[in-house]
């Protein structure tokens, strides 16, 4: 490896906020230090990796091609340097804290139930919890940012192991007001016929539903509008214009309530599973493994 040309973590961190402040001065301001010494760090930098990281455009200051690979990396490593104070200070703590990633529709309609009976039951722990897409959940995994993780998609690393937790489903579901509202059964022919809300392409949700549409042929249907909370979107299919897939565990009561029909497919099931995730490098976490046998208690897969 090349010790030589190691960056300095001064000068990435003026990198990252260069970019993120929007310029020198303010770059300055945020790192208490004056505008010489941003100037001079960001030079240091170039020189590192000999190359130009930012150019003057229209009077502002812009990343060139390797600079948005630099200030990416910069990102990184400052995220990495906060991750690792904090683990020295949980270590100093005595290891009561969890770093825990989840999925949005788990966040919205699972975590906040578990949380409680967690600090009812280890009232001497603490969860910090981070909300992701599955597979952002994955990397922060992997790079060590999350002790534990509750995904809707397993981790595809050598290092993350995953435990069942949870079977479910992804199922249509309308307002009773809805032209569909009184149906059971839907052929799969009608599927591309509908108009749907669904959550964003980046969702576990919708890499689920997109892979089981193609299995069958589907590849498209009509998407009317892409909503990032399925709380949203139930809120939306209430007004009886738009059907959408959906997770079975968000929406059970919304069913149960009568507030959304469900209808079946004849011929397709969407099933999938819950998992639980953490590396291996966190097995002898407590706090990780109490949660993890909370949550298998309360919620058994």
């Amino acid at each position: 490896m090349e010790y030589k040309r190691l960056p300095d973590l001064k000068a990435l961190a003026t990198l990252r906020e260069i970019v993120e402040r929007g310029g020198v001065a303010e770059a300055g301001r945020a790192l208490n230090v004056g505008q010489p010494a941003v100037t001079k760090r960001l030079r240091a930098l170039e020189r590192c990796f000999d190359i130009d990281l930012m150019m003057r455009e229209a009077g502002r200051l812009r990343l060139t091609t390797a600079g948005e690979r630099v200030y990416a990396f910069a990102r990184l490593v400052m995220d990495h340097q906060l991750e690792l104070l904090s683990d020295l200070d949980q270590l100093k703590a005595g290891r009561n804290r969890l770093r825990l990633a989840v999925t949005q529709s788990i966040g919205e309609h699972l975590l906040p139930d578990l949380l409680l009976a967690f600090a009812d039951a280890f009232p001497d722990y603490r969860i910090d919890t981070r909300v992701g897409y599955s597979r952002n959940i994955h990397t922060r995994l992997a790079t060590g940012l999350a002790d534990l993780a509750l995904t809707e998609i397993q981790p595809e690393h050598p290092d993350v192991l995953v435990q069942k937790w949870l079977d479910d489903e992804l199922v249509l579901v309308c307002s009773p007001r809805h032209p569909l509202g009184n149906h059971e059964l839907l052929a799969v022919a009608e599927i591309p016929r509908l108009t749907y809300v669904l959550r964003e392409g980046e969702s576990s949700m919708r890499i689920t539903l997109d892979r089981a549409l193609a299995d069958i042929g589907i590849k498209e249907i009509p998407i009317a509008m892409e909503v990032g909370s399925t709380d949203t979107i139930v809120e939306m299919l209430e007004r009886g214009r738009h059907v959408s897939f959906l997770p079975l565990f968000a929406v059970q009561g919304a069913i149960n309530a009568g507030v959304l029909h469900l209808i079946r497919i004849e011929g397709l099931r969407i099933k999938r599973t819950l998992w639980i995730a953490r590396t291996r490098n966190n097995l002898d976490n407590p706090v990780a493994e109490a949660f993890a046998r909370l949550i298998r208690e309360l919620v058994p897969g």
